[in-house]
């Protein structure tokens, strides 16, 4: 049996080219990650480096992990949703071959056998170039991290015998997972109504899509009820599970979705005679026009809802130093210019706030289980008065008014880790100091927020001089916070902004190592889902030879029959682009109004135009050229032409 599988692959490659891509990129993709992740279990720190910077290269670290653990299962989950689509479809075109087997004696089994063959021998060969990918692709890898900001410069992956029986495992075992339900599926032809080529619409919707459609459907359902009202935390939760869950069910349904959409095209397609076909091909071949919009679904609603969702948790969290901050102006500079703004003209109130370079060591108690940890980032100096009357926060315990001396304050950073109030270890310089917690403060949205405050008092006056400092202003009444602005831009002290633009920059500092994270997975995704289209135009095209024959027969020109094909690939790729626009709108839903009635829901309107643009132009290029190619025959021969 495997021979024949064999030999099927080799004499139908077209039907397997595009799951063999997607085979290939999937192993490339988790062997350099893979690589990549176990190089970063032990991070490198430079000799003699800095407590902070050794705490940033950690940090940088997990984070690089963190994308990889993201982006690998995504891999995993697109590899086999694109394998499995493509052999659905392959099978579908397949029926009177199938069919043929059946009647010369081959048994359910076998033809099982057959479709688990030649996955087995796709996902072999895409295994070999799979490895062979890899190697490049971690080096692309690393450089996307270093260029992130999230590895160091000097980093590079180790190499490790280990991927060689993991990688084979990856592409074999993604190859036939994706084939399972296709195989299944078509054991159950039947030889007579495939021979006597029998209306194929009734039978796509299997029990299988019936039961992953309506379930994963309910649960998204479920999913953006709950998500409803939700604070940030669930909308945000909602939002990153609902893309998934939405997609495989519009996907799953989408051979009842399409048609449906379809009509609302219809009048905009009759206006035409070629539109007219297209729309008769688009309702007829459901399975067809389903090949081509899953993919677009599912790319849309990920990218669509994800970026959506990391974007309005960045303007809750933008939103949120607003609403806690009382200033009209922030200035950046050193600690040194910093004490020249108490006597600016306008200035009613200056609350310096001083990044300086000491540690703390701190007890922490998790699930009945007490360890130390020492921090070297996030640690502020501050004056206690100052920044009381610059903060609109509601400690959790304690009081500010303490914050004197050999005193410390859990800050926001560190609210919910477990940190025990009592005493800590600080080391400034030399010196070893005992700190005596006076107050612990909530938790904000911000990540990198402070995580421990000291008193300015407690940090030497050199240090403090040279610290990087950031400076809340409040103006005096009727005085023109611009007018202020710009003479503390004219003293030279330091870079003036509104409340609205330091809030802005701080969201946008947070978010840089995000946008990298979506950066790989939009790639990732787009490269995917323009694979899956194209393959399943290319094989819908290659199987229309006849029917674009009879066309031209009854008197269309060649240029006519390309541009019916390309009109009916733009409609189904509109109707998998609203498609997969509902799926993000349902992720998004959570964010409107926004917690507390605050707007947050921020629309990636710039990513969305240019996945629009980019679909129709990858299908409407692929339909052209497949039809193209399907063209070049001589009508009348194919017409006449018995198989």
């Amino acid at each position: 049996m495997l021979r024949i599988s064999a030999g099927t692959v080799r004499d139908r490659w077209p039907l397997f080219a595009g799951g063999l891509l997607t085979v290939t990129l999937g192993v490339a993709l988790v062997q350099s990650s893979v690589l990549v992740l176990v190089s970063t279990s032990e991070p490198v720190i430079p000799p003699g480096a800095s407590g902070r910077v050794a705490e940033q290269i950690r940090e940088g670290y997990v984070g690089a992990a963190t994308l990889l653990g993201m982006a690998t299962p995504l891999a995993m989950f697109l590899a086999v949703f694109i394998v499995g689509s493509t052999f659905a479809f392959s099978v579908d075109q397949r029926r009177r071959e199938l069919a043929l087997l059946r009647m010369l004696g081959g048994s359910r089994l076998q033809l099982i056998r057959l479709l688990l063959g030649e996955a087995f021998l796709l996902g072999l060969a895409g295994s070999a170039l799979g490895i062979l990918l890899g190697v490049p692709a971690t080096w692309v890898q690393a450089r996307l991290l270093i260029g992130i900001g999230l590895l160091p410069g000097d980093f590079s992956a180790r190499w490790s015998t280990g991927v060689l029986l993991l990688s084979p495992a990856v592409g074999i075992g993604v190859a036939v997972f994706g084939v399972l339900s296709a195989a299944y599926r078509a054991a159950r032809v039947r030889p007579l109504d495939a021979l006597r080529n029998a209306p194929r619409a009734a039978r796509v919707m299997t029990v299988g899509r019936w039961l992953w459609g309506v379930s994963s459907l309910a649960l998204t359902v479920m999913l953006v009820t709950a998500g409803h009202g939700a604070n940030l935390l669930g909308a945000l939760l909602v939002a990153m599970a609902v893309p998934v869950f939405g997609s495989i069910a519009l996907s799953a349904l989408s051979p009842l979705a399409v048609p449906l959409v379809g009509r609302l095209l219809g009048t905009v397609l009759r206006a035409g005679t070629l539109g007219e076909l297209a729309q008769a091909g688009l309702r007829d071949a459901v399975r067809r026009s389903a090949s081509t919009a899953a993919p677009v679904i599912v790319l849309v609603g990920l990218l669509v809802g994800l970026t959506g969702a990391l974007n309005s948790l960045a303007r809750a969290t933008g939103a949120d130093l607003e609403r806690t901050t009382a200033a009209d102006l922030v200035v950046t500079s050193t600690g040194a210019a910093a004490a020249r703004i108490p006597r600016i003209p306008g200035v009613a109130l200056a609350s310096p706030q001083s990044r300086v370079e000491m540690s703390v060591t701190a007890r922490h108690r998790v699930d009945h289980r007490s360890y130390r940890q020492t921090y070297h980032s996030g640690i502020t100096a501050v004056d206690a008065a100052a920044y009381r009357r610059t903060h609109r926060l509601t400690l959790r315990s304690g009081s500010l008014d303490a914050l004197h001396g050999r005193t410390v304050a859990i800050g926001p950073g560190l609210a919910g880790e477990g940190v025990r109030d009592g005493a800590v270890t600080a080391r400034i310089g030399p010196r070893t100091l005992t700190l005596r917690t006076v107050a612990r403060l909530p938790e904000v949205l911000e990540n990198g927020s402070d995580t421990f405050l000291v008193p300015r008092d407690l940090i030497p006056a050199e240090m403090l001089a040279g610290a990087p400092t950031e400076t809340l202003i409040q103006v005096a009444p009727g005085t023109s916070p611009q007018a202020v602005a710009d003479r503390i831009r004219a003293a030279g002290i330091g870079e003036v902004h509104t409340l609205r633009q330091w809030a802005d920059a701080r969201v946008a500092a947070q978010q840089r190592g995000t946008t990298g994270i979506m950066a790989v997975l939009m790639g990732m995704s787009g490269l995917y889902a323009a694979i899956a289209v194209v393959n399943a135009v290319v094989i819908a095209g290659a199987e229309r030879r006849t029917e674009f024959a009879v066309a031209r027969v009854t008197g269309l020109s060649r240029g006519q029959v390309v541009r019916m094909a390309v009109i009916e690939s733009a409609a189904v790729t509109l109707i998998g682009l609203f498609l997969g626009t509902l799926v993000a709108a349902a992720a998004l839903a959570g964010f409107h109004p926004g917690p507390g009635g605050v707007r947050v829901l921020s629309v990636p309107w710039s990513l969305l135009g240019l996945l629009i643009v980019a679909s129709l132009a990858v299908t409407a290029v692929a339909a052209a050229l497949t039809a193209l190619a399907a063209t070049r025959s001589s009508p009348t021969a194919l017409v006449t032409a018995h198989e």
